[in-house]
């Protein structure tokens, strides 16, 4: 366990996400007297990003529900924000971030909150201006104008991607009328966090809202014309004409400054249970880190709660404790009027029990491992979501034939 910071040593996060305005407001919750500059190199205040694809891009939440924290409330705790502000390099020796204007910020604790950045693709055509990512409240922005002018024009929507970003933009796009096409280039939609009898169910959602999936496409180029995409060509020969191209192919992991300043980085930076980066004085929150679990192998987990857990054990660690964050993980998807909420990990799973009936009202399908209980995916069914994340936390795997029963009370299992 590292020394505690000095009470008034000055703490710098770079990242102005979720990760690094809580690790911001755990330090000074935690009694840290210090110094907090909380650098994003974005124009805007902190903002939530799940909304970005569906609410904020749909139109219907404005700026105010879009925020995380205003400016005036990280001021009143002693938070100093500067956005529009990019770090450049980290200098472990001198203990310095500096900046791109030249300037430099000394730190007697540093905080990582980097993030992660949208994939692209090396294809032709991909650097056309319709032809955009979605990870910021800019790039939804873009995409937001960009669908009023396909819905003006009556142009179609091209997403390359079936995970949760290009369904959720999908299912959006459907809402104010768009024609869709979601090209997926494996053999199902989300097939790296589903089942396959999952991934099905979100396949005959999407084509019963009149969105076209081709599975297993292999894309040629886009096609452009005066630096716009105008079609999608696809090896098949299919050609599929667009007045926007989503690029939903996942993220990588912000960890440049962390490699260039000599930190331990594999699949991002990698952390312990308590946020602890290879150095003493840096910690790491977020989609930007690759947690070192007991058994020597990396987890990297996207996701809201996961940022909001690391940012409070870096904090923590930097406060000279220790707060593991080892707590079973949670997700959630909205697309159209059903929400997938997910706890535990299912990747491994060799068995399955359906709790409800598939494309009912509500369901969960629940994943074992070698007869254990590893993860749970609930539709439109948060009672047995929450029941299910104590389940997981208490190491508890009820029997198949027991979820399956809908007359039995899984809950009676947690008091034996």
């Amino acid at each position: 366990m590292a020394a505690p910071l000095a009470a008034d040593g000055p703490v710098v996060i770079i990242g102005a996400g979720q990760a690094g305005t809580l690790a911001a407001e755990a330090l000074r919750s935690g009694g840290h007297a210090g110094p907090i500059t909380l650098l994003g190199d974005e124009p805007h205040g902190p903002y939530h990003r799940p909304p970005l694809s569906k609410g904020w891009l749909a139109g219907e939440i404005g700026e105010a529900q879009l925020m995380l924290r205003v400016p005036e409330m990280l001021a009143k705790k002693g938070i100093t924000l500067r956005t529009g502000t990019r770090a450049v390099a980290i200098d472990r020796e001198a203990r310095q971030v500096r900046l791109a204007d030249g300037s430099s910020l000394p730190y007697a604790g540093l905080v990582l909150a980097t993030g992660a950045a949208p994939r692209t693709l090396a294809l032709p055509g991909a650097d056309a201006s319709n032809v955009l990512p979605l990870r910021s409240r800019d790039d939804a922005s873009r995409m937001a104008a960009a669908l009023a002018r396909c819905a003006e024009k009556q142009l179609p929507v091209v997403v390359i991607g079936g995970g949760f970003i290009g369904l959720e933009v999908a299912a959006t796009a459907r809402k104010k009328g768009l024609s869709v096409t979601v090209l997926e280039a494996g053999p199902r939609l989300l097939g790296r966090v589903l089942a396959p009898m999952l991934s099905d169910w979100f396949a005959d959602l999407h084509r019963g809202h009149g969105v076209e999936l081709v599975l297993q496409s292999r894309i040629e180029h886009i096609v452009a014309e005066g630096g716009e995409a105008v079609a999608v060509q696809l090896v098949d020969g299919r050609r599929l004409p667009c007045g926007l191209v989503v690029l939903g192919v996942g993220v990588s992991a912000n960890d440049a400054l962390a490699r260039a300043a000599g930190l331990a980085c594999e699949q991002g930076i990698v952390v312990d249970a308590c946020a602890r980066t290879s150095d003493p004085l840096i910690v790491a929150a977020g989609d930007n880190t690759a947690r070192r679990l007991a058994d020597g192998s990396l987890l990297r987990l996207e996701s809201v709660h996961n940022a909001t857990e690391q940012a409070k054990s870096a904090a923590a660690a930097l406060l000279g404790q220790e707060r593991p964050f080892t707590a079973t993980p949670w997700f959630w998807s909205d697309q159209y009027e059903r929400k997938l909420q997910m706890a535990g990990l299912s990747g491994g799973a060799d068995a399955w029990a359906l709790r409800g009936e598939l494309g009912g009202a509500a369901f969960s399908v629940f994943h074992y491992r070698a007869g254990r209980l590893v993860a749970v995916d609930s539709v439109n069914d948060a009672k047995v979501h929450l029941l299910a994340r104590k389940l997981l936390e208490a190491g508890v795997s009820p029997a198949p034939e027991q979820v399956a029963d809908a007359g039995f009370d899984l809950a009676s299992l947690l008091a034996r």
